[in-house]
């Protein structure tokens, strides 16, 4: 039996969704039945609930016993599952369907890589949630049909496990599939650049080319996207250093030496091969005023048919908003939709929303969904035995949760995941139809913590948006940013890392690291650092292009640019010392006293 999934033309699928949103709660126990009804019998499950038999059950008794007697899990749990399949085991472990693919999931700059199953469900579902989030956008940005997409999109490089898996990321995954094909024709919507760029496996030959495609084909592009904002960040970042090859490539009609892939030169030369001078001084003319202005409005000024700019903007990548907006000028920045390596989650059917206020809409055939209600605990527990400070009430179903509560999403998938615990904090703000509407918070996972204090990504979001607003009054600009729990010295203290652009005065850093250390509201962090359990706030100051670096050895592991997301926090080895090598200046906080 196949996943319900909605099969008809892009402008009925709105109508589809609003249909499945009136009845979430019905079409939720439906797709539990359909996982289970597809599953029974792989090991995993036979371990929980055995041979019972559940094809007569009413949907709510079985819901009810599946919550019964399936546990709670993280992906320590299926691990060991998932490492047998990519060992090369053929019995159904975690799903009846073979599972010949795997992804690397996008949280890998800080640890270990994990393996997620992938399968011809995980391309399917992405079709679909692409194909609506389209057909929201265009009721208030309509495009021009058979329009163009500067789309900043790369794969990683694919490998196989010793049991023959093919191993790559999740995007990797989907842009070689039919379905990115599908995508493109059914929402007459197309990439400036050809397969072999996309492939390439060189971000900066990619990244030239993108740019390169999108500029000969200026006048045909329709918005600009990417997988994350950080991608469109760093591509203008690189276009202000090497414009000018690009404007001669287009005059005339050549390759800059850089692109050294015979594929990738043969394929950009087929598109771009006669010379055209008059939209390369049309370029240069606009690149020369650009760089008089700091770039700003640059999306717009070379690009000027361009609707909107489409990217994950929350979590983790809100805080290159300002950057993001700079280059964007007076163009709508839009929100794109919630998931995960594991599933996707909910669509942004208000595309006129700030990416701030953001929320998404659960589509409840992509996974069942459980939320674990979470609210903030009022007394500080001494020592770090909790992972942060939420305390915990029992999962609920999408049909119970309440607005203004924060919980955590639970995922049984498709894909062999069963009651597994995502790690992402939400908070229900409404409701579309019948189905939550959902703000990402944070990750779970606690990211800063030396005694008693807890902070979270958001926390130390928060914290930064402090400092660099001092910054800001300068006519600098922060980069990028990351932070370390220094606990090997005593007592230990918290590390922020910035990258800066600009001149700036000593007293001002000084200043910048002094408000940040008071801006932790945390009531352990206080606490602690009145009684100096926990030492001043350290500002580092590193080197221009160190968070390039960063990136560089997060892709050098096999990860695609796409996917790159800048650790907030970080205890990896190898990053630290990148970090520590090229720092330039150190500050430390008098915010609690000398």
């Amino acid at each position: 039996m196949e996943p319900a999934m909605y099969k008809g033309s892009c402008c009925d699928i709105i109508s589809w969704f609003e249909d499945i949103s009136e009845n979430a709660s019905c079409v939720q126990m439906q797709t539990l039945r359909r996982i289970l009804q597809l599953n029974f019998a792989v090991e995993y499950l036979k371990k929980w609930i055995g041979e019972v038999n559940f094809e007569d059950m009413e949907d709510s008794a079985l819901e009810s016993l599946y919550t019964s007697l399936v546990p709670l899990a993280s992906h320590a749990d299926f691990e060991p599952y998932v490492q047998r399949i990519a060992d090369g085991e053929k019995a159904p472990l975690i799903t009846q369907e073979p599972i010949s693919t795997l992804s690397l999931s996008s949280g890998t700059t800080d640890g270990r890589q994990k393996y997620v199953p992938f399968t011809c469900h995980s391309s399917k579902t992405t079709l679909q949630l692409f194909k609506l989030a389209a057909a929201y956008r265009s009721r208030i940005y309509p495009i021009k049909e058979g329009g163009r997409i500067l789309e900043f999109i790369y794969s990683s490089k694919q490998f196989k496990t010793k049991g023959g898996i093919t191993v790559g990321t999740a995007t990797t995954h989907y842009y070689a599939s039919e379905e990115f094909k599908i995508k493109q024709r059914q929402t007459k919507s197309y990439i400036c650049s050809p397969e072999e760029v996309i492939s390439s496996g060189d971000y900066k030959q990619t990244t030239y080319c993108h740019l390169l495609l999108g500029l000969y084909l200026y006048d045909q592009v329709e918005f600009i996207a990417s997988t994350f904002a950080f991608s469109i960040i760093q591509s203008f970042v690189s276009f202000e250093e090497f414009w000018e090859e690009i404007c001669n490539d287009i005059r005339d009609g050549t390759l800059s030496s850089k692109i050294t892939i015979p594929s990738v030169r043969k394929a950009v030369l087929d598109i771009i091969s006669v010379p055209n001078p008059c939209l390369a001084k049309r370029v240069q003319s606009k690149c020369v005023e650009l760089e008089e202005k700091d770039w700003l409005g640059l999306i717009p000024k070379l690009w000027p048919n361009a609707k909107y700019v489409y990217s994950i903007m929350t979590g983790s990548m809100q805080p290159y908003l300002t950057k993001l907006r700079h280059y964007a000028g007076d163009l709508p920045l839009v929100s794109a939709d919630y998931g995960s390596t594991e599933s996707w989650i909910g669509v942004n059917v208000d595309p006129c929303c700030p990416p701030e206020k953001v929320s998404f809409a659960v589509v409840p055939t992509f996974s069942y969904f459980e939320f674990i209600p979470l609210n903030r605990s009022e007394n500080e527990v001494i020592g770090n035995s909790a992972i942060d400070d939420f305390l915990e009430d029992d999962p609920v179903p999408l049909s119970q949760v309440k607005i203004g509560q924060q919980y955590e999403i639970v995922l049984t998938t498709f894909t062999g995941l069963y009651r597994y615990r995502l790690g992402d904090v939400v908070e229900v703000v409404g409701f579309h139809r019948n189905t939550p509407k959902l703000n990402f918070i944070c990750r779970r996972k606690l990211i800063l913590t030396v005694n008693i204090d807890k902070n979270t990504e958001n926390d130390l979001q928060l914290v930064v948006e402090k400092g660099s607003q001092i910054l800001r009054k300068s006519r600098a600009e922060l980069v990028d940013f990351t932070s370390h729990a220094e606990v090997g010295k005593n007592p230990g203290h918290y590390i922020i890392y910035w990258e800066i652009k600009g001149e700036v005065e000593e007293r001002v850093l000084e200043e910048c690291c002094r408000e940040m250390d008071a801006s932790f509201v945390d009531h352990g962090y206080v606490v602690s650092r009145r009684t100096n359990s926990i030492g001043p706030l350290e500002l580092c100051i590193v080197e221009k292009g160190t968070f390039r670096k960063i990136m560089e050895n997060f892709i050098a592991n096999g990860a695609a640019l796409s996917q790159f997301k800048t650790p907030r926090c970080t205890t990896n080895q190898v990053l630290l010392t990148i970090l520590n090598f090229w720092t330039i200046k150190r500050f430390r906080s008098t915010a609690y006293g000398p």
